[in-house]
Order: C-alpha cells, then structure tokens, then sequence
C-alpha cells in the first residue's frame, strides 16, 4: 500500500528562490515539502560565487530583515567582502561577498534541515494536480501524487533547459544536471503563455596555472560589513579576486568561432540579457574596444577552481582555451570547464498578482527565474515572499505586498507585475525611484517590524533591531544639541580641506559638509563616549547618523513624493473590473489593463502603454463610486479632452 502524505505547502525546485520559499513557509507553521532533482545541489551557486553587487546587495539585506536566510549563509559561507560604489553617495552603497560555492550550499541545507515542519524529497515534478478549485498538489517522475493545499513552482533554468557550446546542444538545467520536463505542457494546458529565455556562465579555470604577478589584486575591504544585521563579527582572513583584460589578440581568436556560435548561428532562439552580455556579443557590438576587463573569482577556500567573471561564452571549448590563453596572466592556463550557454522556459510575469499566486489557477505561486527574473538575490526574493504569502493565504490572511518606497523587494515584483519582462530581469539601483530611502544600511529600520508581525522575525532580532534604532536616534539627538569651539576643531576643519568657523557651531551642522567624516570629527575632539551610543552589529552608530544628516533634505523631498503615491495606491480598482468596456481609454491601455489586472490606480499608472490621461478616466469611474459604464460614458467623453492635457494628473 502507497504511503498517502498530504502537505500544507508544496515547494519544486531546491535553489535560492525554493529555499527561501520552504524556510518561509515552514517558519511561518505550513508544514512544506521541498521537492528537487538533486538534493546535494540545494542552494548551488549555479553561475558566479558571489552573492550582493549593485541593487542586489539590498535586496539581499532585505531579505535578511525579513527574517529570510540569505544574509546569515553569505556571512557564513563569505571569503571576501567589499562595499560597492564607496565613492557615490550611501544611497548606492551595495555590499558584495565572494563566496566558497560548497560552503554556501551546505549551510543553506543545514538551515533547511533545522527546520521542524520542513521535509525534503529527491524527485522530478511532472504534473500539477489541479481542480475546479485550484491547485491540489503534484505527480512526480516516480509516479507520485502528492497532495497540498498550494504549490510554489521556483524551477529555475531546468524547464525545458538546452545547454550550448559551440556546435553542440543537449538537454540539461545546469552542466551535469538534467532538465525538468513536463511542466510546460500541463501549465500552456491550464491557459498559461510561456517564451524562452537565455542565459550563460563564463569557463572556470585552474588558478594554479594562473601567473598572478601579471595581474591586478583586488583585495576585499579591510574594515568589512556583513549581510546579516545579526552578525557582530566577520573573519578577518579573506582572498583577493584579481583583474585582467582582454585584448586585440583575444578578440581575433574569439571571431574565429564566429560561425560556430549558436547565438549568431540562429540556434539559440531566447532572448539574453542586454546589460551582461557574452564575450562574443561584446567584441562584435563595440569592436571599437580594444580591452574589456575579467575578474578572476576564486571559488573557495579550499579549490583552486576560479570563475573568469565577464567571459560568460557559448563558443566552442578550443576557441575558449586559445582566447583564454592569449589573455595575459593566462597563457598556460588549463581549463576546468567551458562556459556554456541555456535557454530554459519562462512564463511572462503578467501572469501573476502582487503576492505572486498566479491568477489563471489559485492557490498556486511562482518564484525566480520562472517569472523572468535572473540573479540569485531576484530568484530568493521571490522566493521568500511566495512562502510567506502562501502561508498567509491557507490562514486565511491577507498577502504581504511591499511599496515601492517599502523595499527594492517591492520594486522588484512590481516592475514584473506592471511592466513585464521580455529579457532576463535583474535589479539595478536605478530601476528604484526612492532609492535614497532604501539603503542598504537601514533595510533592517524598514523591513524587520514587518518579518516580526507576520511570524519570520523572533524576539531576539526585534529587539536587537531597537535597540539599533534607539542608538542611532540617541546618537542623532546628541550630535544635534552639542557645539564644538573654533579652537577645538578649524585645524580638523582646514586638513578636511573645507573653511573653519569663526564661532561655536552645532556638531550637525558641520557632519553635513561633503569634506567632514562625522567618525573623524568626534574622535579629533575627544568626545565619543559623550556622544556615540553604541549599536548593536558591525555598522557604528554614527555612520548611520551621518548618513541621515547628509541626506535630511533630500529625504524630506522623497517623503512627500511618496505621500502623493500612496495616495493613488489607496485607490483600488473593483476585482473583475471590465477594462475592455471602458471605451474612453486607448487600446493599448484596454488590453494591458485587461491581462495586468491592477490592484489600484497606483499599479494601473506604472503600466507601460498606459497614458496618464489613461488615469484620468479610470479616476473619474472610481471617484463616482459606481461602475455601470454605459451611464458614465457621457461624462467621460465631456471631461477627456481636458484630462488628456493633464500630465500631472497621475500626482494629483
């Protein structure tokens, strides 16, 4: 007889979004089931060993505010830590870790074990099983059917996964792994729209054959800040990354396999990503560069195994080798493995609401790369909030959906729900508008009290999170009363390179001057057990004050833009809403509207193709309060010329 086991939570797929998804919704009380190919491949840094980078450092520190596991595993796993664009302002600042690969997948397994309400299966999902009602839970290659009440599909690159190099192609989600297959058929036979997409992964290379005394250190920071706001100390041994370049030579050996590239050769039929392009796209797109630069990763403590960033290639493996070795520092180096291009099934993230339950079949979540995305912070950001929010959903609670002045998090399933995505998605610090307000040193002030109302925060974390907070706040209250002499700071003042004061001054009013460092100032005058109340974690108290104190105008300016959001987001449109009938709008509007199916006036107005004069006519519905159409259609047609001239409607 079949052991009949039924779950609260099906997660497929072991990778970052999956993780996340089954820590999460186990944590929360749904007793999950994590279903993946290869149980030892939990957590595998598939591509680059690095967690962080620009915009993707914050959304890995949010994720740690929330109580997700991502942070704490970096710390544990990180053999090199630095803190991006350091010379922009802290708005930018993003924190980046090398990672040992095997380090970093063990701890996120044994994480996941010291999970009670977690179990784990080594299986193939093949099918959903689905009813009028929803989802019902999945059948696996093995013949399985298994039972919950919701299910979260975070399958990465394996769906229909095709490897390239050179002339070669086969099945696979990564090298030595194979696809996922099935999955596809059962969601386009439940109404879903999938593409394809593509992605790649330069060669990794053997770093004892590599000649440092070539190339360029890269140490990492000699002061380093950890991801997770809980640790108090990172370890001070770390191993440097190094630089290199290309050159005309190497550029000449890689057009050599021009004609054996599957990208240019028409076999690769999913679109790439445009801001990480392959070696070969960016010879044969800027030929006019004589150099691009490699970063050469190392993959562990305890490997030799290096990962040449920017050198991501689907040529053929000889044609790699000789244009490896044409590469100074790399001329008798031996390859490991040849990077390799995959195109994978995604499904176009319209498909979903704001809690990432799919709206064609309920009770059933997409994370990661299935929705578009690329980049493990994206994939276990997804991941994390289809966990919480499918716990949420079988307690009969609303879902968790972050604003975009919230959460880069918020940005990020927003940018996918409203806008779309036709190429691999990743975060940038620009794709945010408040991004002054989401630091990366303050995601825990922003995110925490959220992780602790809904259950992923414990007591220890909250309280350590206030009394962050009240350190920074006392310190701010004390920097602000106190003055300082001409006397005891113009010779601190004149080496910082900016004027000296004439008499007695506020210590604020000083830390805000771009030449002064607020740490500097108040050890030159002997006054930090005065002033700085120590916070708890590596960050100094007065680092964050200073940050604030040189973004107080700017901030103030942002906190209005967002009240004037808000208000548009506190319209909500009707569920079943007929945007079709609303003959008053454009077609393009109509259709989008129509497949989106925004929550409120706010997510309508972020639509690509939906006009503010669009808005306009959707607000004058909404402000009527009724929704029998043909009885407005009059007054819209009155009122659309003026409202069409009216750009700044969408902030009214």
């Amino acid at each position: 007889m079949v052991d009949i086991v039924e779950y609260d939570i099906i997660v497929v797929g072991g990778g970052h979004a999956g993780s996340e998804a089954a820590a999460a919704s186990a944590r929360m009380g749904a007793k999950t089931l994590l279903i993946t190919m290869n149980l030892e491949a939990i957590g595998r840094m598939s591509c680059n060993p690095a967690i962080g980078g620009i915009g993707k450092g914050q959304i890995a520190r949010e994720i740690d505010a929330l109580g997700g596991l991502m942070g704490r595993v970096t710390d544990r796993a990180g053999i090199q830590f630095r803190m991006l664009n350091k010379r922009k302002g802290p708005a930018v600042w993003s924190p980046r870790a090398q990672c040992d690969r095997i380090l970093y997948a063990n701890a996120v397994r044994q994480d996941l074990e010291s999970i009670q309400k977690l179990s784990m299966r080594a299986d193939m999902v093949t099918d959903l099983l689905v009813s009028q009602s929803g989802v019902e839970g999945v059948r696996t290659r093995l013949g399985r059917d298994i039972r919950a009440r919701a299910v979260i599909l975070t399958n990465g690159t394996f769906m229909n996964g095709t490897i390239h190099v050179g002339e070669k192609q086969f099945g696979g989600g990564r090298m030595g792994e194979t696809a996922s297959r099935g999955l596809t058929a059962t969601l386009h036979d439940l109404g879903f729209e999938s593409g394809r997409l593509k992605t790649g992964t330069p060669p990794r290379i053997d770093g004892r054959t590599i000649n440092y005394d070539l190339i360029e250190e890269q140490p990492g920071d000699p002061d380093p800040s950890p991801f997770s706001f809980m640790t108090d100390a990172l370890p001070t041994r770390q191993r440097s990354c190094w630089l290199t370049y290309t050159n005309p030579s190497v550029h000449d050996v890689l057009r050599t396999g021009f004609d054996r590239s599957p990208m240019f050769a028409g076999k690769i039929k999913g679109q790439g990503p445009r801001y990480c392009p392959s070696i070969e796209e960016k010879i044969d797109r800027f030929a006019e560069k004589s150099q691009h630069q490699l970063f050469l990763e190392p993959e562990g403590w305890k490997t030799e195994e290096v990962y040449v960033n920017g050198f991501s290639t689907s040529l053929p493996e000889q044609v790699q080798i000789d244009a490896l070795r044409r590469t100074r520092g790399l001329e008798h180096v031996h390859l490991i493995r040849p990077g390799y291009a995959i195109e994978y099934d995604y499904f176009p993230p319209y498909q979903i609401r704001y809690s990432l339950e799919t709206k064609n079949v309920e009770r059933l979540y997409f994370a990661g790369q299935i929705n578009g995305t690329t980049g493990y912070e994206e994939a276990a950001a997804q991941g994390l909030m289809a966990g919480i929010n499918a716990s949420r959903m079988l307690n009969g609670q609303a879902p968790v959906v972050l604003r975009r002045d919230q959460a880069y998090i918020g940005v990020l399933i927003d940018d996918l729900v409203a806008k779309g995505t036709d190429e691999p998605y990743r975060m940038f610090t620009s794709r945010a508008e408040h991004r002054i307000l989401l630091r990366q040193d303050n995601a825990d002030r922003r995110l925490t009290p959220i992780g602790y109302e809904i259950g992923l925060v414990d007591e220890a974390r909250m309280r350590r999170m206030e009394l962050r907070r009240h350190a920074v706040e006392q310190t701010r209250a004390n920097i602000e009363r106190e003055n300082v002499s001409p006397d005891s700071v113009n010779s601190f003042l004149e080496a910082a390179g900016t004027s000296a004061i004439k008499q007695p001054e506020r210590i604020a009013r000083l830390a805000v001057r771009p030449q002064v460092g607020l740490s500097a100032l108040i050890d030159h005058i002997e006054r930090r057990a005065e002033l700085v109340v120590e916070a708890p974690g590596i960050e100094a108290s007065e680092t964050l004050v200073e940050i604030e104190l040189k973004y107080a105008g700017y901030l103030e300016r942002e906190s209005a833009l967002v009240a004037k959001t808000r208000k548009m987001e506190s319209r909500k449109i009707p569920e079943g809403f007929d945007f079709d009938s609303v003959r008053n709008i454009s077609i393009e509007a109509r259709q989008k509207l129509s497949r989106i199916r925004p929550e409120n006036i706010g997510q309508a107005s972020r639509i690509s193709g939906v006009s503010p004069a669009d808005i306009s006519v959707l607000l004058i519905l909404l402000q009527r309060d009724t929704f029998t159409l043909p009885s407005l259609d009059h007054e819209i047609e009155t009122t659309e010329r003026s409202a069409r001239s009216e750009q700044s409607v969408v902030e009214a």
